[in-house]
């Protein structure tokens, strides 16, 4: 935060926010056909929120959220202490899913918690022969990869327009003959529709929504406004948690659960938390519980849980030597990730 000398009057600042609405061709304004509030994503891809007053009485308020120009990558997220080495790997082999069985799952978590970085990094790991769409309310995502379609929603306005909402654009998408699929913020219908997909053989979806740990995502997937079928949620392999934290006098951003849908217990799934961080440690562990999931790769697969781990361990020395090397730029990652594709 900086405090500075600037100071805009109210009717400047309402100028300046009608002329940056326009960028997003949203009429901001108090008449009739216009809107008091609007949200938006400019032409470099940063997001804008603004209102007007009566919606924000003292008067109107802008803000502008930017993204850098190089997205961080597995590689910064393991030298932030997000996750560690071996939880990376084990991700990039659940992500591939050693070409057989790719996983299905979210990322939860509460706002500021970095899920939407994550899920960006994690899409890195998709293969580039897989056709990879994204479906978000405003586009965020910033995914390297060489056959990429993204879609975006598109709300109502007073000329008329119609909604495009995010369960529009899902079921749209599943049109299309995507190999992977991308939600970013799960919020409402569209639940059904993504866990739907993950159930009629879309393996190696994934999305975002808020939620603090694995069984309140299960609660808020079940119940409205997402209101998913428990038995549906056999088709989510896993529950990934990422909260931001205090600890050792610092603010990080760290992933704190992974949890496995493994069977169902009546009519809820049944939850199995594979990896739990240690405040002690002050880093995110394996809890030792056998993974259904490697189980069900292993056998897609045709290998061993040796094989299994030979290939974590493998994929461990990759993400090693570009963390000792101080490699993260996101070309040069991806390259390594999509070469390693290339040469097995």
């Amino acid at each position: 935060m900086c405090r500075t000398n600037i100071w805009i009057e109210d009717d400047e600042g309402e100028k300046i926010a009608k002329n940056i609405a326009a960028f997003t061709g949203v009429p901001l304004g108090s008449n009739p056909g216009q809107v008091p509030i609007f949200d938006g994503r400019l032409p470099d891809g940063s997001r804008v929120n603004g209102t007007l007053p009566p919606v924000s009485p003292d008067g109107p308020t802008l803000t502008i959220r930017k993204f850098i120009e190089d997205p961080f990558t597995i590689i910064n997220l393991i030298k932030f202490g997000t996750m560690n080495l071996r939880l990376a790997a084990m991700m990039w082999v659940w992500i591939e899913g050693l070409g057989a069985k790719p996983a299905n799952f979210v990322i939860a978590g509460g706002t500021g918690s970095g899920k939407t970085t994550t899920l960006n990094v994690l899409g890195m790991y998709i293969p580039w022969d897989k056709r990879l769409l994204t479906v978000e309310d405003t586009a965020e995502l910033a995914v390297y990869h060489d056959h990429w379609l993204r879609m975006e929603t598109r709300p109502a306005r007073p000329d008329g327009t119609t909604e495009i909402n995010m369960d529009d654009c899902l079921k749209s998408s599943l049109r299309m003959r995507p190999d992977r699929i991308i939600v970013g913020e799960v919020r409402g219908p569209e639940a059904a529709t993504l866990l739907t997909a993950m159930n009629t053989g879309h393996d190696g979806s994934f999305g975002s929504l808020h939620a603090n740990t694995a069984a309140e995502t299960v609660n808020r997937l079940i119940n409205p406004p997402m209101k998913v079928p428990s038995i549906m949620l056999s088709g989510l392999d896993l529950i990934i948690i990422q909260a931001r934290i205090h600890h050792g006098g610092k603010t990080k951003r760290v992933i704190t659960e992974v949890a496995e849908v493994a069977g169902m217990e009546g009519d809820k799934p049944r939850l199995n938390a594979i990896w739990k961080f240690n405040p002690q440690t002050g880093q995110v562990e394996e809890t030792g519980i056998p993974s259904k999931l490697r189980e069900n790769i292993c056998k897609a697969a045709g290998i061993t849980p040796a094989d299994f781990e030979n290939n974590v361990i493998q994929r461990m020395d990759i993400l090693k030597g570009l963390v000792d090397r101080d490699i993260n730029d996101i070309q040069t990652v991806t390259k390594v990730f999509q070469g390693f594709y290339a040469t097995r």
